[in-house]
């Protein structure tokens, strides 16, 4: 799967801390033979990938649309299509299909969302749906051909 992530306030805080269990999830995305992307609606943020050291399990990054999502990503021409986002904004989820993560605003290492987010792919990757109230199924459509 095609998995792409936001940035800000799913994978980093507002001081630009990473969410724990990040690499230890991308780990284990990556091995279970999943591609992982890092989109963001200020911009392609390669620089954030690199200054955390991310740049082993992401495949790519791109800029996200922040309104019509899907109509626009389609205009947009990626090269890729999200099979799956992880997003903390829930219109996101929903218009792509995805998980819905509590947003991170601030440092704490006791956020456990990154592993229950590994969770809910698994069970989707497993089972093509997942009974998570976190979890937006993909829309029929939604996928350019």
């Amino acid at each position: 799967m095609n998995i792409f992530f936001d940035m800000d306030h799913t994978l980093l805080a507002l001081d630009e801390s990473l969410r724990p269990g990040t690499k230890e999830t991308f780990q284990q995305i990556k091995d279970d033979g999943h591609d992982i992307y890092v989109w963001s609606g200020v911009g392609i943020r390669w620089p954030e990938v690199r200054h955390h050291k991310l740049e082993s399990f992401v495949t790519d990054c791109f800029q996200k649309p922040t309104e019509q999502y899907v109509e626009k990503a389609k205009k947009q021409g990626l090269p890729v299509w999200p099979d799956l986002v992880i997003d903390d904004y829930p219109e996101v989820c929903q218009a792509f299909g995805g998980i819905w993560i509590r947003p991170f605003y601030f440092y704490n290492a006791q956020d456990e969302e990154m592993a229950h987010m590994y969770r809910v792919i698994k069970e989707y990757a497993l089972t093509g749906t997942s009974v998570d109230i976190q979890f937006h199924a993909p829309p029929p459509n939604g996928r350019p051909l």
